[in-house]
């Protein structure tokens, strides 16, 4: 990395990042820097490069040239997927992938063990520490009083938030979190905009979202792909003034 960008207090540094599929150009040249403790909204229409660039920051796919830096030391182009996630980064994909079967306490304590099976965990015993984690989690995701209750017969809002806090268990410093309102009732979307803004400051954010009320609801930087590269970065006031995503993204 380079010293500006370490100077700059960045949890992520991505730099000129070019990935092709057959002669395709998901990213092209990508420029990216996202500072510790920021709530960053990444928003462009379908194509633009958001999936592409998140399989680039999670170690999902090599890119043809560039750098990815997490923090100041730690090269994710030189890590594998496990290893990336070891290293602090934890990803929410839009569809929310629970344990339907376990209580909503289980999943947590599996999401916390890293275990793989079911087996596994059962053997496994959970510490008071443990325990006074999952507390403060289920307070935070909003789900105390539903830590009995099955996964699957929870609201779709209600699995969205017990993924993050399966995330969260596992305290990451970076939360990647794609399109985390989709499907969601009015009330459900102004209770993940609370969520998402709480955890700012205790770990960095990146939201991928279409939802453009819930992006001015959370958002103090954004980012517009197109292309594959960055087409407009700032606030929601100026995003929305600018000609060039007005043209492209805006429909006007």
């Amino acid at each position: 990395m380079s010293e500006a960008a370490a100077a700059r207090s960045l949890m992520l540094s991505v730099e000129d990042v070019t990935v092709s599929f057959d002669g395709f150009r998901a990213l092209n040249a990508l420029t990216l820097h996202v500072e510790i403790g920021e709530l960053r909204c990444i928003i462009g229409p379908n194509g633009a490069g958001k999936t592409t660039m998140m399989d680039v920051i999670t170690g999902k796919t090599r890119p043809d040239r560039g750098s990815a830096w997490f923090g100041s030391s730690t090269d994710l182009l030189q890590l594998t997927e496990p290893e990336i996630a070891q290293a602090g980064i934890g990803r929410k994909f839009q569809k929310p992938t629970v344990f339907e079967n376990q209580s909503v306490i289980a999943n947590l304590e599996l999401a916390m063990s890293g275990a793989k099976t079911v087996w596994k965990w059962l053997r496994a015993r959970t510490t008071p520490q443990q325990l006074e984690r999952i507390d403060a989690v289920l307070a935070t995701i909003g789900l105390s009083d539903l830590r009995a209750q099955r996964a699957g017969a929870l609201s779709h809002g209600q699995k969205q938030w017990l993924e993050i806090g399966m995330l969260l268990i596992q305290d990451p410093r970076l939360l990647l979190v794609d399109e985390p309102v989709a499907g969601m009732t009015p009330q459900e979307i102004e209770r993940t905009a609370e969520l998402l803004v709480s955890l700012a400051g205790k770990h960095t954010l990146i939201v991928v979202e279409h939802d453009m009320e819930f992006v001015r609801s959370i958002a103090n930087k954004v980012t517009v792909l197109h292309e594959g590269s960055v087409l407009a970065e700032g606030d929601m006031s100026a995003i929305q003034a600018d000609v060039k995503v007005k043209q492209v993204y805006l429909g006007e």
